[in-house]
């Protein structure tokens, strides 16, 4: 049996989706209840649901064989797991920002509100930015509009939350999307099954692109 970690919510309900049409369902995960783990053996499949920043570290431990989460939850939290592929949903961009019409002041450390500090640390020592991190876990707009910061690194999917305040994104820095990726354990004793798996969301993905 493949375990397989599936984020809460609606990219979570994309990615089974995918899985499903790839020729992996398991019907269970349809059924109107609160259950968390839903098997097929038939398929050789268990899928549960998990927190979204949670897939990662049930990957990294071998509590699931492969699952699926965000990149930006890659690169903030590195963890140790191997990314397979790109299923090229859930889309949205990590970016960098501030009110508009805001000039930075290069002569004075940036002040950066985010809950992304990993990403934004990496991001500033790349251009030469000195900065001064503010974590907030949400409401993250309202920092640079009541003065507690210069900007704002955050995940960015329509930019409606920051136009209605008075936002703008200033710089992209990395493209968001859904990662599928494996336990390194589990991918050296579970290979043929994963890459299975892999090759039919691929052949899915890739189906539903040429109809476009």
């Amino acid at each position: 049996m493949l375990n397989i970690a599936l984020p809460k919510g609606r990219l979570g309900e994309k990615v089974y989706d995918i899985f499903e049409k790839a020729g992996f369902e398991c019907p269970a995960i349809h059924e109107k209840n609160r259950k968390l783990l839903f098997e097929n053996e038939e398929k050789g499949v268990c899928y549960f649901w998990v927190k979204p920043s949670d897939v990662a570290i049930y990957v990294e431990r071998g509590a699931a064989d492969i699952g699926v989460a965000g990149k930006d939850i890659l690169l903030e939290y590195e963890p140790d797991v191997y990314e397979l592929m790109d299923l090229g949903i859930g889309k949205c961009i990590m970016a960098e920002a501030g009110k508009n019409g805001y000039t930075d002041q290069t002569d004075r450390t940036l002040k950066v509100a985010t809950k992304f500090e990993n990403i934004a640390r990496n991001y500033y020592a790349s251009v030469g930015r000195d900065i001064d991190i503010i974590h907030l876990n949400g409401s993250i707009e309202l920092a640079p509009i009541l003065g507690l910061s210069d900007v704002i690194v955050d995940i960015v999917e329509t930019g409606t939350t920051l136009r209605e305040n008075d936002l703008c994104v200033n710089e992209k820095i990395i493209d968001i999307s859904a990662r599928l990726i494996a336990n390194k354990s589990s991918y050296e004793f579970k290979k043929e099954e994963i890459n299975r798996v892999r090759a039919a969301a691929q052949a899915y993905i890739r189906s539903g692109q040429d109809r476009k």
